[in-house]
């Protein structure tokens, strides 16, 4: 099973990185698998340590992957590390072991600390539009344009009739990052 989450790591400055990142389940330790180069790995072979956080606010996913990475962030307990403010939940994590490739190492870890902070309702359609429109972001350079247009188009309808405020700010990040993307990609080609 993989949950879509924000993992927080420690900087070698002290601040927070924050990037939306599939969580991989065995049973029940959590796996981390960044690709290379990612500062989220980095700082995974530095330090070892790393906070799952669960949040309602799919803002952070967005951001995440457009650029907006500046989220306010408090201290854990256990380990040396930093969990958003806006978590729900969060999960203070240790690295175990470490398999896979260099490429995409695997990161099996042990959760020494959980933290409960709000009380989670759920996802409302527009704020899972959002989760999925973020993957597709961080997926353009991988997948053909044809199915980022269709896969958007279809996100637009849930976003167009369920989404909050916060949700309609995502996803117009979101879908500035795509036409961005593809203005460039254009831009290149035809020079």
């Amino acid at each position: 099973m993989i949950t879509e989450s924000i993992i927080t790591t420690v900087n070698e400055d002290g601040t927070a990185h924050i990037a939306p990142m599939g969580v991989i389940w065995r049973d029940d330790r959590p796996v981390l698998a960044p690709f290379r180069p990612s500062t989220t790995l980095a700082n995974l072979e530095r330090s070892g340590t790393a906070v799952i956080n669960y949040t309602d606010d799919v803002r952070v996913f967005a951001g995440g992957v457009t650029g907006r990475r500046d989220w306010p962030v408090v201290p854990v307990e256990t380990i040396a590390g930093l969990r958003l403010q806006a978590a729900l939940t969060h999960l203070e994590i240790l690295v175990d072991t470490r398999e896979g490739d260099d490429a995409r190492p695997h990161f099996i870890c042990k959760i020494v600390s959980d933290g409960v902070h709000g009380r989670f309702a759920g996802f409302n359609r527009a704020q899972a539009a959002v989760v999925e429109g973020a993957i597709l972001v961080s997926r353009l350079h991988m997948l053909p344009r044809e199915k980022i247009d269709r896969e958007m188009e279809y996100l637009t309808i849930a976003v167009s009739k369920t989404a909050g405020p916060r949700e309609a700010e995502a996803w117009s990040w979101i879908t500035q990052h795509v036409a961005a993307f593809y203005e460039t990609a254009e831009r290149e080609r035809s020079a």
